[in-house]
């Protein structure tokens, strides 16, 4: 058995799912169109959004320009998360998920398969979890729709 108390093991589950469902959140912005409203809604104000090959944006202010991107390059995503792993200590956490989504792109009208991970850290603040730092790690596996991927090979 553990020492913790029950109310401390409540708080516990509840935090884990109140982060679960930021996490929702972030997915359902991003398949709005990458909503840059409301994506700074749920980063910290220094929080930090950042993909190898992609881009690195620091501050609410970076982080909306860096959705608007988005915006003209990106025509559909269906983001879908996974697996999570979180760490609570206290005010902060950390979080793993396995990533899988779809995407067209406006160039080329090009269809795409794409699996990642996302590495994060999260801080509560005044009782809500927030985004302090988004780390989208290399694609394990990005693909064009029509070809597929092959042997674990794109």
């Amino acid at each position: 058995m553990t020492d913790e108390t029950l109310e401390q093991r409540i708080t516990r589950l509840e935090d884990l799912e109140a982060i679960k469902q930021l996490k929702s959140r972030y997915c359902e912005i991003c398949d709005d169109n990458h909503n840059q409203e409301l994506i700074t809604t749920i980063f910290t104000e220094d929080g930090i959004w950042e993909g190898e090959g992609i881009g690195r944006a620091v501050g609410h202010l970076e982080i909306a320009q860096l959705f608007k991107s988005f915006q003209t390059a990106i025509s559909f995503s269906q983001h879908m998360v996974q697996n999570p792993i979180i760490e609570i200590a206290g005010d902060a956490a950390t979080g793993r998920w396995y990533f899988f989504g779809t995407f067209t792109y406006y160039k080329g009208d090009v269809r795409r398969w794409q699996a990642a991970r996302y590495h994060e850290v999260y801080e509560k603040q005044s009782g809500t979890w927030r985004i302090k730092h988004l780390k989208v790690m290399p694609p394990v596996m990005s693909a064009r729709y029509e070809s597929g991927w092959h042997n674990g090979k794109v």
